[in-house]
């Protein structure tokens, strides 16, 4: 057993951020070591699932200790499945990534198709990745990063944590809390069961988010229990993470821009307990789903929802991942640093995702004590560039690198599913009487009906 240090702080500032003045539960921290990295990449996997345990042991009442074990935080925060009887799918487009410019570097994102015709659309249709360089180099990173942005596209050039300090977009971000919330309406008492064993039994979770922390939050309900129906646009494919991300759920699809969808969803919202999303700043405005709405249609609705650059400043709606804010943000530079390279180094694992992920659900389960504590609804909202600005205020102390372990005593669990057979780590959470467990294989994207069962 052991309670590092800087698990332990950012444990302590993650629940003062979500709960103020709340005391601090206990958690213990098990597993010594850290993934390489310039920042406390495993304390903040250890700390943000911390911050889950913490949360859902208030919400029900739990006498128990919750035990992070780090390493497999650290492990949940790349893939939890590794496929057995096929190879495992790549996991970027041939053309993602990063690419030499006049005056730097910059990072291009075209793993969704119309994302790459975005980049095409700028830099012409490559042969290839060698092409694209020679075509990139010619480019001065800033110039092309607004380019490939206005052309609908996702790119980032790489600055330096003292550049992004100064970029319009950089000091929005630092105005920001990490969990911006408030409550709304009130609402009658719900009535959950909240069982032990299986806490969020009956609660609908309605999912709107794809690529990579909103799933990792919803994919956490559903190991709670909740009824889970992820929505996807029709022509939306993620093939290189259905499997890892959507345990325990249903997945559909609807046309959000067509008045048959939004009627539908109109009757999704108002059966829901929860709605968690990942649109950009004023996406569900523009289609007719602002925050009042949302709520008038479900009093009393936990609504957590997600953004990349941050909720102001001049990239509120810009598109953006994980691997563009490390590269704008300056984790990327400090890495490359860090390593004494010349190229940039990012996070051993998208850790912005998983960590933002994990305060979602935090945020979530917090919204369902509000609601059955007081009767009103809960809406809080996170961004990656906040996270980062978390991150990167916490450099990594001197560790060992996590010592191996067999692959039995991580990765126990089979389960097959319509992907085919596969092996899941063990949870990096353990609260006795309520486990993290999935009563639904993983399913592809669409496979289901866009209604509650």
């Amino acid at each position: 057993m052991c309670k590092p240090t800087e698990t332990v702080s950012l444990y302590a500032m993650l629940w003062r951020s979500l709960h103020d003045l709340s005391p601090l539960p206990d958690i213990t921290f098990t597993a010594p070591g850290a993934l390489p990295s310039c920042y406390a990449v495993s304390d903040l996997a250890a700390a943000s699932l911390g911050l889950v345990a913490g949360t859902l042991r208030s919400l029900i009442d739990s006498a128990s200790l919750p035990v992070v074990d780090r390493r497999l935080a650290s492990l949940w925060f790349a893939m939890s499945l590794r496929p057995l009887n096929r190879p495992a799918p790549a996991l970027w487009d041939p053309f993602a990534g990063d690419y030499a410019t006049q005056d730097g570097w910059i990072r291009l994102h075209t793993n969704a198709a119309h994302h790459r015709r975005a980049m095409e659309s700028v830099l012409g249709k490559p042969l290839n990745r060698e092409a694209l360089s020679v075509t990139v180099k010619g480019w001065q990173s800033a110039t092309l990063e607004e380019a490939i942005a206005e052309a609908g596209g996702c790119a980032a050039a790489m600055r330096s944590e003292d550049e992004w300090r100064t970029h319009p977009q950089g000091l929005a971000v630092a105005r920001e809390p990490l969990f911006l919330q408030q409550t709304t309406g009130l609402a009658p008492a719900p009535g959950w069961p909240l069982p032990a064993a299986r806490p969020l039994l009956g609660i609908r979770v309605l999912d709107l988010t794809r690529i990579i922390a909103g799933p990792v939050a919803t994919r956490l309900l559903a190991g709670l229990g909740a009824q889970v129906l992820r929505i996807d646009p029709p022509d939306w494919a993620e093939p290189t993470l259905e499997e890892e991300i959507t345990p325990g759920k249903r997945c559909a699809r609807l046309d959000l821009k067509s008045e048959a969808g939004k009627a539908q969803l109109r009757e999704l919202l108002a059966k829901a307990d929860v709605v968690v999303h990942g649109y950009r700043a004023d996406a569900l405005a523009t289609l007719g789903f602002d925050e009042e709405t949302r709520s008038a249609l479900a009093p009393g609705l936990v609504d957590v929802s997600l953004n990349a650059w941050g909720w102001s400043g001049p990239w509120r709606n810009r598109r953006g991942f994980d691997s563009l804010v490390q590269m704008a943000c300056g984790i990327a530079h400090a890495g490359m640093l860090w390593r004494g390279g010349d190229k940039p180094t990012p996070l051993p694992v998208q850790a912005l995702d998983h960590a933002t992920g994990y305060l979602m659900a935090a945020a979530v389960l917090k919204g369902l004590y509000h609601r059955l504590h007081h009767q009103q609804g809960y809406q809080a909202r996170l961004s990656l560039a906040r996270t980062a600005a978390l991150l990167m205020a916490f450099p990594q102390p001197p560790q060992e690198v996590f010592a191996p372990r067999s692959r039995h005593d991580e990765m126990p669990y089979y389960e097959w599913s319509s992907f085919g057979l596969g092996a899941r780590l063990k949870p990096p959470l353990w609260l006795s009487g309520t486990p993290l467990a999935w009563a639904r294989a993983p399913s592809p994207c669409g496979s289901d009906k866009a209604r509650w069962e």
